[in-house]
């Protein structure tokens, strides 16, 4: 059936050239200064001080639409010109946002008409945009004087351009590596595995073979083959990118790590902040650093057991072939077999019965049954072939639109993530609608075959969709906290967390699966085989999660800025309290670690394990009341999903739930107690 075209006005990919993405971003900077510099004084009605804020949230709005299509582009489709024109840019955008948070007269705008009686009149959503603004100011140094406000903007310049350096040499090293590949060393790779670096030894012009340290092959060599000083080298290359241990040392991010940390400390301090951690944290749902770390090692305590059971099991497999000491580059394949032999089950037996076609479908077959929308793909421009679009659909209306791009390719930053393209709010021209993108990394299309996709690939996507819902199922009309924006960062985690429960319920999995030969789902001896693994290893992960979100807050707790010296050193010791695995000297995991030196979360890492407790007890809900129930479902889209930043997240959460959050439903999902879901 041929698609109709797209109901929502969307970006046309296939006739944007990145240079006029370029003029754009820079003529609404242009645009903005001029609005910026005719703001002497503050309105002196109510009416004018609203058309100033009103005119700022217009101007965030075409941001998002310009820089947010180029920084878009520069993450998924990387190559000289894009990059150039982001960086070109990068430096301008930085300098007008910084003004803006930096600019007295908006600020007393806002503080204004905060203070009258006006105020009260407000929608909740205009209310909570303004204090949330007002909190902006302050944290852009609104407040402060002469050399220090100059300073201070000069850092968040820096500190701009720093991540993206960061950001630029992760992708530069991991795409810059190739190994070509003998037969002797794929020696234990199923035959889809194969075929896949067959097909990326062709993308870089040879004929066979080639291993890279793009994710889907780098797990894969990882998991499977056979050769044990194959899958060292990997892992080596793998842990090494953008460091001083790397093969390019122009790629090497340690003077970039010592810089960030060093502008983050006296940024902090110049607001008044003993450190970074204690910055970041203000902002968000837990009270304080000390709260969050007494909370990590409380989960850690609770991990321990099961983990140090977990490497017992995995030395057990490993010494059965010799090895009287298991390394990191033999964890996942010693995984993979001890799996195979408790629970009988392999990720590549799985992955026919998980062909992507099918599991959109189940997708959004979920997704109705839970919100009552339907998602309808749509005919839209793109930016590569495999991208689809499409829109949702709210009782025969047109909602929200997104972007899916899963595949894995040279050009596109690992990970997977969302982002808004563009947020709902009021404008001139009527109510816009939110459209996002939806990025991953899974495992390409081989040869003329639909991708077929682990389980954990499934798990990953629900993640990501649970932000995309977040994003689009707003009924906020303030751009300031509409979806995501202006939710509370470690509370913004809970919705995708929350998806991640409906890859392991079997009613679902039956919705999920088709057989890519035979169509049909998931045997029950897979099924039953699939969910006994659930809590595999969950100790050891745990510990995974944790050991990355105390080394982020440690380093950012600090009272002065750490060389690359000492947070190897914090790190070393962290393993050596947290981690069963081993590691080795040279692995320096921090130097990729985009997410808190490229991304934003900088001493806030440990959001997905504060989340995950969110999570987890909303989710027994729906445990107690029905998986499916659309009532519950309702409620929880009203209560979280439509609010955005609108309601503090702590309300909102107690909103749905009826108290405050317990962990005790986390420490069940993940295996560790035999309690069940009551009311």
């Amino acid at each position: 059936m041929a698609l109709t075209s797209a109901t929502l006005p969307v970006s046309d990919f296939s006739n944007i050239t990145i240079a006029q993405l370029k003029q754009n971003v820079e003529d609404i900077i242009l645009k903005g200064q001029s609005f910026l510099d005719e703001l002497k004084t503050v309105p002196n009605t109510i009416e004018a001080q609203m058309d100033t804020i009103n005119n700022l949230d217009e101007l965030s709005n075409q941001i998002d639409g310009t820089w947010g299509v180029l920084s878009h582009l520069n993450s998924v489709m990387s190559n000289a010109e894009t990059r150039e024109a982001y960086q070109a840019v990068l430096p301008q955008l930085s300098q007008f946002l910084t003004q803006i948070g930096q600019h007295t007269v908006l600020y007393q705008t806002y503080q204004t008409l905060h203070d009258s009686e006006a105020f009260k009149q407000l929608s909740e959503a205009q209310q909570s945009a303004i204090r949330l603004s007002l909190d902006n100011f302050k944290r852009s140094g609104v407040a402060l004087e002469g050399e220090k406000k100059k300073r201070f903007a000069d850092i968040s310049a820096r500190l701009s351009q720093l991540s993206s350096n960061f950001s630029n040499h992760v992708l530069d090293a991991t795409q810059a590596y190739v190994k070509p590949l003998t037969d002797a060393e794929l020696k234990g790779l199923p035959d889809s595995a194969v075929e896949l670096l067959k097909q990326y030894g062709q993308q870089h012009q040879l004929e066979q073979a080639v291993a890279t340290l793009e994710f889907p092959s780098y797990i894969a060599i990882l998991t499977y083959a056979e050769d044990r000083a194959l899958r060292e080298a990997l892992y080596k290359a793998y842990c090494t990118k953008a460091s001083d241990q790397g093969s390019d040392p122009a790629l090497d991010n340690t003077a970039i790590i010592e810089e960030i940390l060093q502008l983050r400390q006296e940024k902090s301090e110049l607001l008044g902040f003993k450190n970074f951690a204690e910055f970041s944290i203000a902002e968000k749902m837990a009270p304080d650093a000390k709260t969050v770390h007494e909370f990590l090692l409380d989960l850690a305590e609770h991990a321990k057991k099961p983990a140090s059971e977990e490497i017992e099991a995995l030395k057990n497999i490993a010494a059965k072939d010799g090895i009287t000491q298991i390394q990191p580059w033999d964890a996942t394949y010693y995984s993979e077999k001890l799996k195979q032999q408790l629970f009988n089950l392999s990720q590549e037996e799985l992955k026919p019965y998980f062909p992507a076609p099918k599991v959109l479908q189940g997708l959004f077959s979920i997704i109705k049954q839970l919100y009552k929308v339907e998602i309808i793909e749509r005919k839209a421009p793109v930016w590569h072939k495999d991208v689809q679009y499409f829109e949702i659909e709210d009782q025969g209306q047109v909602i929200a639109g997104f972007y899916f791009d899963l595949y894995a390719r040279q050009g596109k930053r690992g990970g997977a993530w969302m982002n808004g393209a563009r947020s709902r709010m009021q404008t001139s021209n009527g109510l816009q609608k939110p459209i996002c993108y939806m990025v991953c990394n899974f495992t390409p299309p081989v040869a003329d075959q639909p991708a077929l996709i682990t389980h954990d690939e499934v798990t990953t996507l629900f993640h990501e969709f649970g932000h995309g819902l977040h994003h689009m199922l707003t009924e906020v009309d303030n751009i300031c906290v509409a979806g995501v924006n202006g939710v509370a960062w470690d509370a913004v985690e809970l919705p995708s967390q929350f998806m991640e429960f409906w890859t392991w319920d079997k009613s679902s999995l039956d919705q999920l699966t088709g057989h890519i030969s035979t169509k049909e789902t998931l045997p029950q001896n897979l099924l039953d085989a699939l969910l006994n693994a659930r809590f595999f290893q969950s100790g050891m992960q745990t510990l995974r999660q944790i050991e990355f979100a105390l080394f982020d807050l440690s380093i950012h707790m600090q009272d002065k800025a750490l060389n690359a010296q000492e947070v190897q050193q914090i790190l070393n010791e962290l393993r050596a309290k947290i981690s069963v695995l081993p590691t080795v000297s040279y692995n320096r995991f921090q130097h990729s670690f985009n997410h808190i030196f490229a991304g934003g979360y900088a001493a806030g890492y440990y959001s997905y394990k504060w989340a995950e407790v969110l999570a987890s007890d909303a989710f027994e809900r729906f445990e107690q009341e029905g998986l499916f129930n659309q009532t519950t479902g309702q409620a929880f889209r009203s209560a979280i999903l439509a609010v955005g930043g609108k309601n503090d997240a702590l309300d909102a959460f107690i909103q749905f739930r009826g108290r405050e959050p317990k962990i005790d439903a986390l420490l069940r999902h993940q295996g560790w107690t035999e309690t069940t879901a009551s009311a």
